[in-house]
């Protein structure tokens, strides 16, 4: 008899990602769902990780990561944000941002905690809070600019509320939070034990001159916060699952605690060549040029046809209403595009627990130029 075990994750089926993808190559579709990039990353860091395998650099490296790389991530942090971060105690490197999303979470929720998550959010936060035994209090984000709602956080609050999840650039919707959005949450958590997980993966690609608020800036909030972040993003490399959590030394103390049993040590070549890779400001500071105009070049090509795109200041990802092409839900809309169509993208309503569907779907932008054009070429048919 096969044993039975009571599932920690029952409403929790495949992901939207995985489901999207999957139907994208059986029909032969154009892939804009899943967001990652379908040009080469940049050949000196091949090269150079190729170098550090030959030199030798093949076993393990400490648990908290090679210290050269996460010297010049302080270094990084410093330059960029002020930050005085330690290398020593304040920088865990992890296998992908989504996994140190997943370790702060398990670090500090006890059963019964309170975590207030924005929808539509990145599909792996709920279930992470959930697997946790604690509860996401979902509050939407403010339709169709998705802007935060900070009297709605402010009443949200209980003496049960352990942490506010953030997300900056935001995925799925390319919203950015500004500063305004940075001395809100300030109040709130201000005389509070209340924590914060501050999710910048994409903290590079971000458009239109704005700057980028990353919690790194902010001493009083970095004092309760882990900030999680991913090199796969920056270097077009989503395929590494390699990124970093930055913390104060008490908090990453116990971060490394979960961390040490799950994954210990991240893959040697990588940081290494990383290590020399990163110190190199240009590889990231121009991030966000190379990325827009593939958003404007996107932008321009989807002018002639039916969908009605909404604003994105960063990500891999713009947003489209489809309303003037019919009347199906998003998921319905996303399927059959796809199938019929021979486009893939990601229905929104699967970025909210219980399937809120504004009728919008989310394109990623990030491909090569060929890849775009055959694409529009599709939906210019609709």
């Amino acid at each position: 008899m096969i044993p039975s075990i009571q599932s920690k994750l029952p409403e929790v089926g495949t992901t939207i990602f995985t489901v999207m993808s999957g139907l994208a190559a059986e029909h032969h579709a154009v892939n804009l769902g899943q967001g990652f990039p379908d040009y080469p990353m940049n050949a000196e860091l091949t090269s150079l990780v190729d170098k550090a395998m030959r030199d030798g650099y093949n076993q393990y490296v400490p648990m908290q990561g090679y210290m050269p790389l996460r010297e010049a991530i302080a270094e990084k942090a410093g330059k960029l944000y002020g930050a005085e971060i330690h290398p020593g105690t304040d920088i865990t490197i992890t296998p992908g941002g989504t996994y140190a999303i997943y370790t702060a979470l398990t670090t500090v929720l006890q059963p019964g905690d309170e975590v207030i998550v924005f929808e539509p959010a990145y599909d792996s936060y709920i279930p992470n809070i959930e697997i946790n035994g604690a509860v996401a209090v979902r509050l939407p984000l403010r339709y169709p600019d998705y802007s935060i709602d900070w009297q709605l956080v402010r009443a949200s609050v209980t003496s049960r509320t352990r942490m506010i999840m953030i997300n900056s650039p935001h995925n799925p919707t390319g919203a950015v939070l500004r500063e305004t959005d940075i001395q809100e949450l300030r109040k709130v958590v201000k005389d509070t034990q209340i924590l914060i997980l501050s999710d910048e993966v994409y903290e590079h690609l971000i458009f239109d001159g704005v700057q980028h608020e990353s919690i790194l800036k902010y001493p009083d909030l970095m004092e309760r916060a882990f900030v999680c972040f991913s090199f796969g993003k920056v270097y077009h490399c989503t395929g590494w699952k390699l990124g970093y959590c930055i913390s104060n030394a008490a908090l990453m103390a116990e971060f490394r605690k979960v961390h040490q049993y799950n994954c210990f040590s991240c893959h040697t070549p990588s940081q290494v060549a990383l290590a020399t890779f990163i110190r190199d400001g240009e590889t990231y500071l121009g991030l966000g040029n190379f990325l827009q105009e593939k958003r404007d070049y996107f932008i321009r090509s989807m002018a002639a046809t039916k969908f009605d795109l909404l604003h994105s200041y960063g990500s891999y990802f713009i947003c489209a209403k489809y309303h003037r092409i019919s009347r199906e839900n998003d998921t319905g809309f996303a399927t059959r595009l796809t199938m019929e169509n021979k486009v893939a993208t990601i229905p929104v309503s699967a970025f909210y627990k219980e399937g809120t569907d504004n009728q919008v779907i989310r394109f990623c932008f990030a491909k090569k130029q060929e890849t775009i054009d055959a694409a529009v070429e599709k939906l210019l048919l609709l």
